[in-house]
């Protein structure tokens, strides 16, 4: 063998070991580092994360507060709308009463004749009639079951 040879084997094997050595010392520096950059970057994630969770539970309560006022406005509407038309029917009974008054003002023979079919259509009901003290008469005879 070549003394040269034994050189060049010596300096590969002992550079060899200088880039080993020199791997391992960066590692024991550099892993720590990595374990603080890692746990920083879940730090933010975390952050981010409930960030998000937290905007959406704001926009969550906003639609419901939303949907709350739309559904109260809607029962006002209706509340509305009925008492309006409890409104327009009050107006045609009223409407319906007066036409009814207006036909019989002066109309004795009808109401007359309304009075004797009643009293023909009775099923033996009991009739009281007031008295000059404005008193009914009370059973002055009894009807027949």
């Amino acid at each position: 063998m070549h003394p040269n040879r034994h050189a060049i084997a010596f300096g590969s094997l002992v550079f060899l070991m200088v880039v080993i050595v020199g791997n391992i010392l960066l590692t024991l520096w550099a892993w720590p580092q990595y374990k603080v950059y890692k746990q920083e970057m879940d730090g933010i994630a975390a952050l981010k994360e409930a960030e998000w969770s937290k905007k959406i539970l704001i926009e969550e309560a906003k639609a419901r507060e939303q949907a709350s006022l739309m559904q109260a406005k809607a029962r006002i509407t209706l509340a509305k709308a009925e008492g309006q038309a409890d409104i327009e029917r009050a107006k045609a009974a009223a409407e319906a009463n007066r036409i009814i008054g207006e036909s019989l003002k002066n109309n004795e023979e009808y109401l007359r004749y309304v009075w004797i079919k009643g009293l023909q259509d009775g099923k033996g009901e009991r009739i009281y009639i007031p008295t000059e003290a404005g008193l009914p008469i009370l059973e002055a005879g009894k009807a027949q079951n």
